[in-house]
């Protein structure tokens, strides 16, 4: 049983008031055994502030919803355990990239809904589909290469962790470059690698990353971000020398 107390710094600032300033309140508490931030800050919010705003829904790892900068690393704040900082400080703050709600919630939903569109991330067939036909059957081992890249939760981590994101807005990010990698190798999918160029041929797509790969060091799914980037990569720079 911990009998550790622990510090936990929270950054605190509301945009939509006028006297907000954002800053860091300290909250002191008991660690229990296996706590996660997650339960550290309902306990926070329970016990000592019930004003403070932060984002979950599954606890589990699933939604996404809980990512936040942690010493200074995106991660799921319901995956990582108070136990594994020696000192008991543990600072938290907003992911960046994406737009703040207020204290630890950010709204990721807006900025993935528009890497979608950007992406056109939804098949391209050349007939219309009639449901009632079983869909074109393909090989299991491709199946699996798309399932993994569908295994995003959308949480966040990867745009947070990349460089060339955090300094440049227009920037594709890691999440968007996996999602045109998904419909890339998927048979359904009818656009050629001529259609994707147009898509992320540029300093603001594949071109534009740093190769840092911050994006699969914080990934909590672990998805094969760097493969496939470099996948990415590799094809388009053959479409541009065509």
């Amino acid at each position: 049983m911990s009998e550790r107390i622990i510090t936990i710094r929270a950054l605190k600032y509301d945009p939509l008031s006028a006297v907000s300033k954002p800053h860091f309140k300290e909250y002191k508490l008991k660690e229990l055994d296996s706590m996660t931030i997650f339960i550290a800050l309902n306990v926070i919010r329970e016990t000592q502030d019930s004003d403070l705003s932060f984002d979950f829904v599954c606890r589990a790892g699933i939604c996404g919803s809980c990512a936040m900068m942690i010493n200074g690393e995106p991660r799921l704040a319901c995956r990582t355990l108070t136990k594994d900082y020696e000192s008991g400080v543990i600072t938290l703050a907003p992911l960046p990239a994406f737009k703040l709600i207020k204290d630890l919630s950010v709204n990721t939903g807006v900025w993935f809904e528009g890497m979608t569109k950007r992406v056109e991330g939804w098949i391209h067939a050349k007939a219309e589909k009639s449901i009632a036909v079983l869909e074109d059957p393909i090989e299991p081992s491709v199946a699996d290469a798309v399932f993994e890249l569908d295994r995003c939760i959308e949480c966040g981590c990867c745009v947070a962790g990349c460089a060339t994101k955090v300094m440049r807005d227009d920037f594709i990010a890691p999440a968007g470059l996996n999602r045109v990698a998904r419909f890339m190798i998927d048979p359904h999918d009818k656009r050629t690698d001529a259609d994707f160029y147009e898509l992320i041929g540029n300093d603001d797509g594949v071109f534009g990353c740093m190769s840092l790969m911050a994006c699969q060091d914080y990934c909590p799914k672990e998805l094969p971000l760097q493969s496939k980037i470099a996948y990415l990569r590799r094809k388009m720079v053959s479409q541009a020398f065509k």
